[in-house]
């Protein structure tokens, strides 16, 4: 009997022991070290790649879209975009936060509907209708056929901070115009913060819908 309690002691003296070593080495020095690690070599990317505007208020992130609208009309009615800024792409695919109404969550998903599927088609259209009238101004007229796959359809996550350099270019004379702006001087900005393609040959050529903005508030501010 002495022994089986000695030997159960032993053993629980040991799983406590070993308990308080992992503990501290998993649950403390190495996420720690981690950290350390993350701050000395990518910072940006550890704090969550924030952007900044030139009073340096943090903004955004430049991996996570969001929208510019204006503020929610009375009678429930979805907010309609602020046309003065370069808007981002349609994002369908969020999904619905039900579990917890009195928070505003942001959930991220895709639409997983078929090229054929007849919500799918009636977005694109609506989608597309609203492309040409909110970018079109009295002396630019936007075509249907101009209006790139991204204005009218979500990515896969719905978070998307990228648009294509097509879309941004037609958002240029609306954006020129709504702010009082010379055309030239806003395809400048976009033209500047096109990026290229990952290492010359990985995806596509992009532009930052937030990095965009930022400049485009500078260049607003420096106007008056």
């Amino acid at each position: 009997m002495n022994n089986s309690v000695r030997r159960t002691g032993r053993l629980f003296g040991a799983g406590l022991r070993a308990l308080l070593v992992l503990t501290l080495v998993c649950g403390v020095l190495y996420p720690l070290a981690v950290t350390a690690v993350a701050q000395l070599a990518f910072p940006g990317r550890a704090n969550g790649s924030e952007v900044r505007d030139g009073s340096g208020r943090v903004v955004g992130s430049s991996l996570v879209g969001q929208r510019y609208d204006l503020p929610a009309a009375d009678g429930g009615q979805a907010p309609a975009p602020d046309l003065r800024w370069f808007q981002p792409r349609p994002s369908n695919g969020l999904g619905v936060n039900s579990v917890n109404t009195r928070y505003s969550l942001v959930l991220s998903g895709a639409t997983n509907r078929s090229g054929d599927n007849e919500d799918l088609i009636r977005w694109v259209r609506e989608a597309k209708a609203a492309v040409v009238a909110d970018n079109s101004t009295p002396s630019y007229r936007v075509r249907p056929e101009d209006v790139p796959a991204d204005a009218v359809t979500s990515s896969g996550s719905g978070l998307d901070p990228h648009i294509s350099p097509e879309y941004a270019r037609l958002q240029i004379h609306r954006v020129a115009w709504r702010n009082g702006l010379p055309v030239a001087a806003v395809a400048e900005l976009v033209a500047a913060r096109t990026e290229s393609r990952t290492l010359g040959f990985l995806g596509e050529p992009r532009v930052n819908v937030l990095a965009l903005n930022v400049a485009l508030r500078e260049l607003v501010a420096a106007k008056d």
